[in-house]
């Protein structure tokens, strides 16, 4: 005998096998209804079906045996066909013993790390990067089990990623100079500068794309990438900074396990910041020994971050700034001409390579109004409720449900507690190192507020690149940054005051602690099955223009993100796009066509210089496609499931 229950706002109703046992239907706030019934043994049909009424929204849905107490389902239990329960009882053994053997491999290397049992030197250099690549694949399981076929796809904006690195990495071979010329949007221009084109994550990605790999293959893999990098560079800088490799896989686990990057599983730009702990340690050298070398390592170290994200260009330069504020000292007075020269030489380097990238986001501001403003910034700016919130499985349900509105910046607690430890012991005080990690974090808290504090307006006017950036609240990661590099001085601090003999102990523990407290696995993902093959017959020859029905407007902009997902079969330019802004033509466009097939909307298909029509049949009325059927300047080239592919006659 099974208790189930929903809970909902507003109506929710749960069915068995066809037949209805729970039902919380109507209009209300979140209402638990509970219903029983008795299963045989074996798989059973669950249907939940969801009502929204406007205002808040809430559904969930738990059960209980023999009149034990209600628990959520488990995904485990769940397939999307009738499979034997010994099958999911081994699919699921199988998880755990695949989490289980991560789990000890981590921790061999972490303890072969810390021993450093091998020589030469190098080889805890190459384990802790196993380590990162382990940990990686722990925190977005099921990820790597099916990365080819496992995505998330529920978020639009994986799909425009998914199309940014594979058009980089088919059109940079190709004609390079045409790069931001990307083929949605048409005919406008500067296409790839309405969102971050993320030319680093491409570069890495396109070795597997010229080989085959699809575009949610390479993604998959590039987020697993990122992870591994961000936390082994932040490992790597605080071990030179502190001189021990528990500090840096502490920092390292904090660095890049963490709410935010969690959180944003799908933007693949926030997973990749493995070039920010480098700059600021290229900033250390050169305030200690300013030189032209020097300056070269950090001007490369700050264009490969830049190159990342426009975001994280914006985030770097800021962490500089605060950086060099921070230890002012260092370069004033005597040393003042030496030091600016050689840090001119770093701008002048870094700007040389960047400029002609940045150019096409000044095209696309000049041209199309691609500007951030206030109010935007001000929406999408923080909360002191953001620092609280975590997908932590073990912090979630505990506490930071109460707190969590989307946005996640909390750096943990293991992370604060030995950043307190480093305060409490003085080491801030101290070290100039990790007086400047504590000033970046400060100003990316505050920054993190947007036009919310008071001066962020005066900065937005005289600072261009500001103009650029709408989710202020990003600049949190920087508090992040800051939580992790004071963790590694405090792990130091810790390690002053505790006995020789139980430190072994105790950094493994602060190490699995660090692993495990963010964790957030088993994630949710899609399945993606490749693209329909339809789209690969549209023809390779100049002039050809694709356009996919339905075209939505702007308030369903994103759903046009697989539409440019399915253009990576063909490369031909499409009316269609999605992206972080839509140009003016997107919206005359969308009312144009939007009483598709009629004359008016096949006389603007033919202005706009459309030759190829694809149709979702399952998303037109029959009259609609009745009109079809009859409409003569289409003709109709073949089918593929609801899939149409037409040609516009001349």
């Amino acid at each position: 005998m099974y208790s189930f229950a929903t809970r909902s706002d507003d109506a929710s109703f749960l069915s068995i096998d066809g037949r209805r046992v729970v039902d919380n239907g109507g209009a209300h706030g979140a209402v638990n209804s509970t219903g029983v019934a008795r299963l045989a043994r074996g798989p059973h049909l669950v249907l939940v079906e969801f009502d929204q009424f406007g205002g808040a929204y809430e559904v969930s849905w738990s059960w209980a045996r023999n009149g034990g107490r209600l628990v959520p389902v488990p995904g485990w239990a769940l397939t999307l066909s009738r499979v034997s329960a010994w099958k999911v009882l081994t699919a699921r053994a199988l998880d755990l013993s695949s989490l289980v053997l991560v789990a000890v491999f981590g921790l061999l290397v972490v303890f072969l790390a810390h021993e450093r049992r091998w020589t030469p030197s190098r080889y805890p250099v190459a384990l802790s990067l196993l380590f990162f690549v382990a940990l990686s694949i722990l925190h977005t399981w099921p990820l790597a089990s099916d990365p080819a076929h496992l995505t998330r796809h529920d978020n639009r904006d994986a799909l425009l990623n998914e199309w940014i690195i594979a058009w980089v990495a088919h059109q940079a071979p190709r004609a390079p100079w045409h790069l931001f010329d990307a083929n949605i949007f048409y005919p406008e221009r500067y296409t790839l500068a309405y969102s971050e084109a993320m030319l680093v994550q491409s570069a890495m990605g396109a070795p597997l794309l010229w080989l085959g790999a699809s575009p949610v293959l390479a993604n998959g893999l590039l987020l697993l990438a990122g992870f591994a990098l961000t936390g082994w560079s932040m490992t790597l800088v605080v071990r030179r900074w502190t001189g021990d490799w528990t500090a840096g896989l502490v920092a390292g686990l904090v660095f890049a396990f963490n709410a935010h990057t969690l959180t944003r599983l799908p933007h693949l730009q926030a997973q990749h910041v493995e070039f920010l702990p480098l700059v600021l340690l290229a900033l250390d050298q050169l305030l200690r020994y300013p030189s032209a070398r020097g300056a070269a390592t950090l001007a490369l170290w700050f264009v490969l971050q830049s190159l990342t994200s426009v975001y994280l260009l914006v985030l770097t330069a800021f962490a500089t700034a605060a950086g060099l504020i921070a230890r002012v000292d260092e370069w004033w007075g005597r040393r003042f001409r030496l030091f600016a020269g050689r840090l001119a030489l770093a701008g002048g380097l870094a700007a040389l390579v960047l400029v002609p990238f940045l150019l096409p986001y000044w095209h696309a501001n000049h041209d199309q109004g691609l500007t951030r403003g206030l109010a935007e910034a001000t929406q999408y700016s923080a909360s002191w409720e953001d620092y609280l919130s975590t997908p932590s499985r073990l912090h979630y349900s505990w506490w930071s449900e109460r707190f969590f509105h989307g946005t996640a910046l909390f750096p943990g607690a293991l992370g604060l507690a030995l950043t307190g430890f480093a305060l409490v012991r003085g080491v801030v005080a101290k070290d100039r190192r990790a007086r400047m990690c504590l000033l970046i974090g400060i100003v990316g808290v505050v920054l993190s507020f947007g036009p919310k504090v008071p001066g962020y307006a005066a900065l937005y006017a005289v600072v261009p690149l500001l103009r650029g950036i709408r989710a202020t609240a990003r600049f949190g990661y920087l508090a992040t940054f800051s939580v992790a590099a004071l963790a590694g001085f405090g792990v130091v601090a810790l390690r002053s005051v505790t006995a020789a003999r139980a430190w072994p102990v105790v950094a493994i523990g602060l190490t699995v602690a660090a692993a495990v407290e963010p964790l957030a696995a088993p994630i949710g993902l899609r399945r993606f099955d490749g693209i329909p093959p339809i789209y690969g017959h549209v023809p390779r020859r100049p002039g050809t223009v694709v356009v996919e029905m339905p075209f939505h407007g702007p308030r369903s902009a994103h759903l046009h993100a697989p539409y440019m997902l399915n253009s990576t079969a063909h490369w031909q330019r499409i009316v269609n796009g999605y992206s972080g802004f839509q140009p003016a033509s997107y919206s005359r466009h969308a009312e144009a066509l939007a009483t598709f097939p009629d004359a008016r909307s096949i006389a603007a298909l033919r202005e706009i210089g459309v030759t190829h029509v694809f149709v979702h049949t399952d998303e037109f009325s029959p009259a609609a496609l009745a009109l079809l059927a009859t409409t003569r300047e289409l003709l109709h080239l073949e089918t593929f499931g609801t899939i149409a592919l037409y040609q516009l006659k001349e």
